[in-house]
């Protein structure tokens, strides 16, 4: 399947998250802030990313995360408001590249690239059980 059929560039999503005290690196990482960390900005670019896309997808058919180059600009605390969002700005066969930020209000807390990668599910759990059980 070649995802340029039906993916447009341009298309985008958004994604509002009031920022918990699980989503801190003080949850993660005992005697750190309790900022909202890096990690879960990107989970919030990367699942805006899906959602961009989502409607257009065969059915059968989902994305997964391929690449993240993403800089984290600015602190946001518990409670914050943090809306993110991701925009297609390119489409290969079986790859979909987004632009992605994260904002408290206007601030700018992130910024970057994301890429997901097209794939079958019934394929992609096929092989995957053949190699179970392997050894790294």
């Amino acid at each position: 399947m070649d995802a340029r059929d039906f993916i447009k560039i341009g298309m985008s999503a958004e994604r509002t998250l009031v920022v918990p005290p699980e989503r801190t690196v003080g949850h993660f990482v005992p005697g750190m802030p309790m900022v909202y960390a890096t990690p879960m900005m990107i989970l919030e670019m990367e699942m805006a990313s899906g959602d961009a896309i989502r409607a257009a997808l065969r059915p059968g058919w989902v994305t997964v995360g391929t690449e993240v180059d993403i800089r984290h600009l600015a602190a946001a605390l518990v409670g914050a408001t943090v809306r993110t969002t991701a925009k297609v700005i390119a489409v290969e066969r079986r790859v979909i590249r987004f632009e992605v930020e994260a904002f408290e209000g206007a601030r700018k807390l992130g910024e970057g690239r994301h890429a997901r990668g097209l794939i079958n599910v019934e394929n992609f759990n096929k092989r995957l059980a053949g190699t179970s059980g392997s050894k790294a």
